[in-house]
């Protein structure tokens, strides 16, 4: 008998081929699919029974957090009263994995009546579902993960993973942003995450470790210690940024054995890597990964350093 770790990683790997199945389905009806999804004038109703109803639910959740205005409707409460939220101008995603299920396939002669376009997702191009759709995405699997073939698990995840290829599809033509994001999700700590601006965060005033190029080396590391971030924005005469004297230059200096009195501006070089004090710390963040560094000065319209903060300070104000 097989141990529970072996099982486990077996259930995995038939996911995954399941998974890498499906990407043979991604094809013109998906593109058709997008495209009237995007070009929907009223909401996206997704809808599903059993299982199917679960991720349908879940399908409806991305779409809608991802700024695709979307709910889900019960098949079973839409034969009784529930088909009235679906207006003539939304769009019907129904789900099932055979296609065939009664439920689903009850509300659909309603939905096409009233010229409600169907976009069907199930298992078969031959299903009863696939006929009754406008668009129809297919997501067979070869087998279920489940040892006797049964239990969705394969086309449950096959079924999630086609939704939120629709889901992030939509927002990146949408050019949705992380800005767009906070705002569908203000509560608890994604939220604090996504709504936090620079100027919440950043040290400023007399807390902003800040020199002019013509001090000395050894003056600058003084004004970065005392402020403890790792950094000392320089500026001109005018008071504009000039560039960042940091821990890494620190070790640069060392290493080469300059003179702690050399002039910074000598050692630093002209420009770096600057935010704005309204953009949103998750900008930041993917800002400082992408560039690989620790610290960022936060510049005004003119050009001057009024903040900064670092990696300790994202920390500290559980930004990551």
């Amino acid at each position: 008998m097989r141990t529970f770790n072996e099982i486990a990683l077996g259930v995995i790997d038939d996911e995954i081929s399941a998974l890498e199945g499906l990407k043979k389905y991604i094809n013109h009806n998906f593109a058709i699919a997008c495209s009237m999804l995007i070009n929907c004038k009223g909401k996206v109703v997704v809808t599903g029974m059993g299982k199917s109803g679960h991720i349908a639910s879940k399908i409806a959740a991305t779409l809608a957090s991802t700024g695709t205005p979307a709910f889900f409707v019960h098949p079973g409460e839409a034969s009784h009263g529930d088909l009235g939220m679906i207006a003539k101008n939304d769009i019907v995603i129904a789900i099932s994995n055979s296609g065939e299920t009664q439920e689903v396939l009850a509300i659909l002669p309603i939905l096409k009546r009233r010229g409600i376009d169907i976009i069907g997702m199930s298992g078969s191009d031959e299903s009863t579902l696939a006929k009754y759709s406008t668009v129809h995405l297919c997501f067979k699997v070869d087998k279920e993960a489940c040892p006797l073939n049964l239990a969705p698990t394969s086309s449950t995840t096959a079924t999630l993973v086609l939704g939120d290829a629709l889901a992030v599809s939509l927002l990146e033509v949408r050019g949705f942003t992380a800005q767009d994001f906070a705002l569908s999700h203000p509560g608890g700590s994604l939220g604090k995450r996504l709504l936090t601006r620079n100027i919440d965060i950043m040290h400023s005033g007399q807390e902003l470790p800040l020199v002019r190029k013509d001090t000395r080396i050894k003056d600058a590391i003084f004004e970065m210690s005392t402020k403890s971030l790792g950094m000392v924005a320089v500026v001109g005469d005018d008071g504009k940024l000039f560039g960042v004297f940091t821990d890494g230059d620190l070790r640069r200096v060392i290493d080469k054995d300059i003179s702690l009195n050399t002039i910074i501006e000598n050692i630093v070089k002209q420009g770096c890597v600057t935010v704005k004090p309204q953009m949103l710390v998750a900008e930041s963040i993917k800002i400082m990964q992408d560039k690989k560094i620790n610290g960022l000065i936060v510049i005004d319209e003119n050009q001057r350093p009024i903040g900064a903060f670092n990696m300790h300070d994202l920390l500290e104000h559980g930004m990551l």
